[in-house]
């Protein structure tokens, strides 16, 4: 079973991944490591690409985060389609958690200091960036992937 979970940060992606994955006793991957090295360096766009498809080659996971690959791979997709204001609260709320040190799901040396501000924006632009093109590939898949968005469907 391959699951991809997917939505704005501070969603919930890596909370729900974590517990689905204990439940179905599923290896979890979180996108994060791939997306970021150390310091906040953002992955080369052929190295990620690399990476994500060596990761979603597995014949099991439950993926966490924002990716086409994920999505056009898995054989289930769970969208958390959450209001931006709980977004942006849980978003917070989980910077000044870890402001001076990583999340456990990132690379060494990533505090939320250093991203916060970008952390902001990305939540508050995710309807109008990100958010259209998760909704098209669940509704325009090829072979058909069942989907559950929770939340609002409306913008």
């Amino acid at each position: 079973m391959r699951i991809h979970i997917t939505g704005n940060a501070g969603s919930g992606k890596t909370t729900l991944a974590r517990d689905l994955g204990e439940i179905l006793n599923i290896e979890v991957f979180g996108l994060d490591k791939i997306v970021w090295r150390e310091n906040w360096v953002a992955t080369p766009k052929d190295e990620r690409a690399f990476l994500e498809e060596e990761l979603t080659s597995k014949q099991e996971w439950i993926i966490e985060g924002v990716s086409s690959v994920a999505r056009q791979s898995a054989d289930y997709i769970v969208f958390l389609d959450l209001p931006r204001c709980t977004c942006l609260k849980r978003g917070v709320l989980r910077s000044f958690k870890y402001l001076f040190s990583s999340r456990p799901e990132l690379p060494n040396n990533c505090p939320e200091i250093k991203i916060i501000h970008r952390l902001i924006k990305l939540i508050w632009q995710f309807n109008k960036y990100m958010r259209p093109s998760i909704i098209n590939d669940i509704n325009n898949s090829i072979v058909w992937t069942p989907a559950v968005i929770i939340g609002s469907i409306s913008s």
